[in-house]
């Protein structure tokens, strides 16, 4: 069953009535399938028209949306072998970052990305894709045993940020973060990352240090949520639309300020409107990134990573 945003109100009144006609039409046999038509064209065109023009806030809710497509629907369309690797080797295992080895489009690859989980029993046991130390230090030793057999990494980043709780406090959240992007930036094989869903803070960037950092058009990426920020400029979490608006935080900015390399068309309405078209798209963005990267060596690779963070906010 659909599920609407607030902000889609006029769409979801008019497939409503699109879905009462046919029902009409099921049951007595109406012929009404004229109005059905025009009302689905109706629907549809609202739909454009609404997704051309969104708000930063409203791209943070299509970001955030239940049904967009998560890690675990990438892993099953776009990878094939896929065997994830479990524990940090120092604390424990972290459900809220997903890594191992597969194969994307027959070729050997690393994959790592967070997971929010899709119903309430698997978003308590991915954490909401909120990962603790414990996920970081596991992504390091996947992206370490990448580098040692040279496999190029993926990466697909969907958080809201870094679990910020007192366990994850005492056992170095923040230092394993740095050691995850210090690991991004030694590696001697191209790493692709892609923002699928939302980008928080160190907990997205501890993954998406890399050579070719994609963006799907309605994602998001920040230092900090939208609310995070308008609780601590304001101190009112009710600002959060404004203070999306003044982050910057749409793939479209993030382009132009040179943070995000290529932007992915995401299906009129939303990944979650049409997730298979949505992955399919993601990737063949990753395939073109892949190649792009084909051919360089262990030092040209890392040179070209570091300098392309170095060069962030020169040309500005």
């Amino acid at each position: 069953m659909r599920s609407y945003l607030d902000f889609e109100k006029p769409v979801a009144e008019l497939e409503a009535k699109v879905e009462e006609l046919r029902a009409l039409s099921t049951g007595d046999g109406v012929a009404i399938a004229e109005d059905v038509q025009r009302l689905e064209t109706k629907a549809r065109e609202a739909l454009v028209q609404l997704y051309s023009n969104l708000t930063p806030w409203q791209k943070t809710l299509v970001a955030r949306h239940p049904l967009r497509p998560h890690f675990s629907d990438y892993a099953k369309s776009l990878f094939t072998d896929f065997t994830p690797l479990a524990g940090d080797r120092k604390f424990g295992e972290d459900e809220a970052i997903i890594g191992g080895f597969a194969r994307f489009r027959g070729e050997a690859v690393c994959v790592i990305g967070h997971e929010k989980g899709s119903n309430t029993e698997s978003r308590i046991r991915h954490n909401f894709g909120m990962a603790r130390p414990e996920g970081y230090r596991k992504a390091v030793r996947i992206m370490e045993l990448a580098d040692r057999f040279q496999l190029p990494v993926v990466a697909l980043v969907d958080t809201a940020g870094a679990y910020p709780g007192i366990g994850a406090e005492e056992r170095g959240q923040a230092e394993a973060i740095a050691r995850s992007i210090d690991a991004c930036l030694a590696l001697t094989v191209p790493n692709v990352a892609m923002i699928i869903g939302e980008g928080g803070s160190g907990g997205a960037i501890a993954t998406a240090t890399a050579n070719k950092v994609l963006m799907l058009e309605h994602a998001v990426y920040s230092v900090i949520s939208p609310e995070g920020a308008a609780s601590i400029l304001w101190r009112d979490t009710a600002k959060a639309q404004e203070a999306a608006t003044n982050m910057k935080i749409t793939a479209q900015d993030l382009l132009r300020f040179g943070i995000v390399d290529t932007i992915i068309k995401e299906p009129t309405g939303g990944a979650h409107r049409d997730a298979k078209a949505a992955i399919a798209a993601a990737g063949d963005a990753i395939a073109d990134a892949m190649a792009s990267l084909a051919g360089m060596d262990g030092i040209t690779v890392r040179k070209a990573r570091r300098e392309k963070f170095l060069a962030i906010g020169r040309t500005l």
